[in-house]
């Protein structure tokens, strides 16, 4: 379902270019959910915009159902952001905001509002749909926008740190609603986060990048029983084994970066602070 081969990013030119990301490959295949990993700064977003189609790599190709990525979004592929807030456009519905993609494909209003109130069923806001943003919790809106998401029925579903501003129980519901909808709609997901425990609890595979340049360290198999419980598979020996190596990797890389000087700035950390700040 998707393959990247070689990717390579690198922003600004000449003396002020920034290498993000490095010769990234992975592959995801149909049904699969891939978790990536790192510390921050290390590119993982950068490899979400440009298999969205939303950056020009310098190098590397991109496939996605057999269709090569060239600067535009490819069919049959979604993306859901960590900034809800501002993903949702807060004059519109509730329903309103989930039909708003489906005008592309579907010339008919009270068809594109039948299949965005099946969307808001799908996760759990069915009597929601005459609201506005604004009106909803922050876990709610997030699932207004994986709604929006999904109502498109895309074969391969992006989401650039989902959950990284939402409370830790909100977390645990939406993950354990991702994994729902991935079962019964066989969609092939790549989650982004910084989240050690969502990655191995909610993926079939953790990629392991390493510190900037961004470049795949481990990519490895989660081989937990389904369905996953927060409580019941946390608790398993194997969560336990697979999260602390996970994290000796990442930690491994944090520990390997390079130190600012008091009063002589590292010269990457804009670029660092940036990244993070937009789910880097």
């Amino acid at each position: 379902m998707l393959e990247v081969t070689n990717l390579t990013h690198a922003y600004g030119r000449g003396s002020g270019t920034h290498l993000a990301i490095d010769q990234v490959s992975l592959k995801a295949a149909k049904g699969e959910l891939v978790a990536i990993v790192g510390p921050s700064g290390c590119g993982k977003s950068t490899v979400l915009r440009c298999i969205a189609g939303l950056l020009q790599p310098t190098r590397g190709t991109i496939t996605v159902n057999g269709t090569a990525v060239h600067g535009t979004v490819p069919d049959g592929l979604a993306v859901v952001f960590q900034d809800y807030s501002r993903s949702l456009y807060p004059w519109l519905s509730v329903r309103d905001n989930v039909a708003l993609p489906l005008r592309r494909k579907e010339p008919r209003r009270a068809q594109r509002k039948r299949n965005a109130q099946r969307a808001l069923a799908s996760v759990g806001l069915n009597d929601t749909a005459h609201r506005y943003p604004w009106q909803l919790s922050g876990g709610m809106q997030q699932r207004v926008a994986i709604a929006r998401a999904i109502a498109c029925d895309p074969v391969l579903l992006l989401m650039d740190e989902p959950f990284g501003s939402v409370d830790a129980q909100t977390r645990e519901d939406l993950e354990d609603l991702v994994l729902g909808l991935r079962r019964d709609r066989d969609i092939t997901i790549l989650l982004i986060t910084h989240d050690i425990d969502e990655s191995v609890y909610a993926s079939d595979r953790v990629v392991v990048m390493t510190g900037g340049p961004g470049r795949v360290r481990a990519d490895l198999a989660v081989r937990l029983p389904d369905p996953r419980d927060q409580i019941v598979t946390k608790e398993l020996p194997e969560f336990v084994h697979l999260r602390t190596e996970v994290g000796r990797l990442v930690r491994d890389q944090q520990a390997a970066a390079p130190m600012a000087l008091p009063g002589r700035p590292f010269k990457a950390d804009s670029r660092a602070r940036s990244e993070r700040g937009s789910g880097g």
